[in-house]
C-alpha cells in the first residue's frame, strides 16, 4: 500500500513533467527540418538499393523515375516468367492452385507474357 510520502513524491513528479518547458517556435523548426531530411534519406537508400538489385540500373545516374521505370519492367519480367513456368507446370499435371498470385497480378502476368510472345 503506498504511503503518504509515496503520493507525495508522485505528485511532485507528475508536476515537474507537466512543469516541463514548451519548445520554442525555433526548436519545432528545427526538429520538423531534422524530421523530413531523415524522410528524404531513407527514400534515397531506397531506391539506390532497389538500383542495386534491378538488373541494368547498378551504377547508372540515379534519377528516381528511371530507377521506379526499370523496377517495374524487372517485376514485370518475373510475373510473366512466373506465369510461363505455371503454364508448363499445368502442362505436365502439376496442380498450381496453391503457386498462384491473385486474380489481378495473373492477369497482369498474362499480358505481359502475350506481349513478349508477340514481340518475338
Amino acid at each position: 500500500m503506498a504511503s503518504a510520502a509515496d503520493d507525495a513524491t508522485s505528485a511532485s513528479r507528475e508536476a515537474a513533467l507537466n512543469d516541463k518547458p514548451r519548445l520554442t517556435e525555433q526548436e519545432k523548426k528545427n526538429n520538423h527540418i531534422a524530421s523530413e531530411q531523415k524522410r528524404r534519406q531513407a527514400i534515397r537508400e531506397g531506391f539506390d538499393e532497389m538500383a542495386d538489385i534491378v538488373p541494368g540500373l547498378k551504377g547508372q545516374g540515379r534519377s528516381e523515375a528511371v530507377v521506379l521505370q526499370g523496377a517495374t519492367a524487372h517485376v514485370r519480367r518475373l510475373l510473366s516468367e512466373r506465369y510461363k513456368l505455371l503454364q508448363e507446370a499445368r502442362r505436365r499435371g502439376v496442380n498450381t492452385k496453391s503457386w498462384e498470385l491473385d486474380d489481378t497480378t495473373m492477369k497482369i502476368a498474362a499480358g505481359v507474357a502475350a506481349a513478349e510472345d508477340r514481340g518475338r
